[in-house]
């Protein structure tokens, strides 16, 4: 048995077939002679209108309704047979052999019942109808029309409604399936671009790295052992970094989990915001003869660790710009730290040095499209372009908090709201 409730279409259906048949009956009852038994002369509509009434829990209790029409269908049946004109008026208008309610019964059967318990009370109810003991036309045909062919209606609709469940199923079935295949191909692709990088990237840095130290161990020139420790420095730092990008591409879910908030935000991998990155920043973009002045305004600790990381990678993306077509240039940057955000500024001024040709044609023309489209992700903004004074901004907006895999399941709902 499938015990399900009726939906609000469904109930107001019932509520008019019961209505609308109790109304037949009624009017069957004033048009027709009425029974004379011991019971009364309203025997009749009484059997009928509580049978009429009782589609009301159809949904509910499919087999005591069933039932019930089963056992009307007896009671008049025993009426015509022993005691005519008891419960069935002796002359009737119509050639019903059973309750008027039985074909709305019969149709609603098949959504449910299971399929041999539809069999079996279809049968019964038939053979009531129909009385094939004593076939005739004024009873027989028209029994089957009221049994026999509402069921059938009603197991058809239910077959098709199942097909169509199982076309639906198979369609999210092959979807799921289609991006479950487009997500393992996914991850793999980043598998194989990060053992690329790993192989190929790091061993080159490492490298650099290693001559780098050596040359500034061997040199008795102290400018030559700065700039090699520098040199060996960047690339120390690059290589954490590129171990960063090279795990999150193996594993997305790393990039702003619980365990990348505990560090503090370096610039190298991930954490909690630390404007002491930026401050590195700017004292590198200074070694190199470019001025920087950081301001810092409000709170780092209400950004998110993505928003920080993609903080970073701004003013980043902003200094080496400048440093490549604007070497003379004096920069400033502002941040603007706030409960719904952070708000980023960077401007330098106009440039009276020529740009190195062979840095400034050294990029590959995807940085600012790049971090456009990185801070697009999160939900930011990002604005770029030459100042009327002269020299050129990049500014950006991004947001407090952006949810990823595993804040996603781990946010309670405070302090970055």
């Amino acid at each position: 048995m499938r015990s399900i409730g009726p939906d609000r279409a469904t109930g107001y259906w019932l509520v008019v077939a019961a209505l609308l048949f109790g109304s037949l009956d009624i009017n069957l009852y004033i048009f027709t002679e009425h029974t004379a038994g011991w019971e009364g002369s309203n025997a009749t509509l009484v059997l009928q209108l509580v049978l009429d009434a009782s589609i009301l829990l159809a949904f509910r209790r499919p087999a005591l309704v069933a039932g019930l029409v089963i056992a009307g269908s007896l009671l008049m049946l025993a009426s015509d047979l022993f005691t005519p004109g008891l419960l069935v008026p002796v002359k009737t208008l119509t050639l019903t052999t059973v309750p008027s309610i039985t074909p709305v019964v019969l149709v609603n059967l098949p959504r449910l019942l299971t399929r041999r318990q539809v069999v079996v009370i279809t049968a019964v109810l038939s053979v009531l109808a129909a009385r094939p003991w004593h076939a005739a036309w004024s009873t027989t045909p028209y029994g089957l029309l009221a049994t026999l062919v509402p069921a059938l209606l009603g197991l058809y609709a239910q077959a098709r409604r199942e097909l169509l469940q199982s076309l639906r199923d198979r369609a999210a079935r092959a979807e799921r399936e289609q991006h479950l295949l487009a997500e393992r191909a996914r991850a793999e692709e980043r598998r194989r671009l990060a053992g690329e990088m790993h192989d190929v990237v790091t061993h080159r840095l490492s490298l650099m790295v290693l001559h780098a130290g050596a040359l500034g161990v061997s040199s008795s020139d102290p400018a030559v052992r700065t700039a090699a420790e520098g040199i060996r420095g960047e690339g120390s730092r690059a290589l954490e970094e590129l171990r960063d990008l090279v795990g999150v591409l193996r594993d997305p879910e790393r990039e702003g989990t619980t365990e990348d908030e505990s560090k503090p935000y370096t610039g190298h991998g991930g954490g909690t915001p630390d404007p002491d990155g930026l401050a590195q920043l700017a004292a590198e973009s200074e070694s190199v003869g470019v001025p920087v002045e950081l301001t810092v305004t409000g709170d780092p600790a209400q950004v998110s660790p993505t928003v920080a990381r993609t903080a970073y990678r701004v003013v980043q993306e902003a200094l080496t710009n400048v440093r490549k077509h604007a070497p003379g240039s004096v920069v400033r940057v502002v941040l603007e730290y706030r409960p719904d955000g952070l708000t980023i500024g960077v401007r330098n001024s106009a440039s009276d040095v020529a740009a190195d040709p062979i840095l400034a044609g050294s990029g590959s023309g995807a940085g600012l499209p790049g971090l456009r489209q990185r801070v697009e992700l999160i939900g930011g903004s990002l604005r770029t372009g030459p100042v009327s004074t002269g020299g050129y901004q990049v500014s950006a907006i991004l947001p407090a908090y952006v949810p990823t895999a595993e804040s996603a399941r781990d946010d309670s709902g405070s302090g970055r709201r």
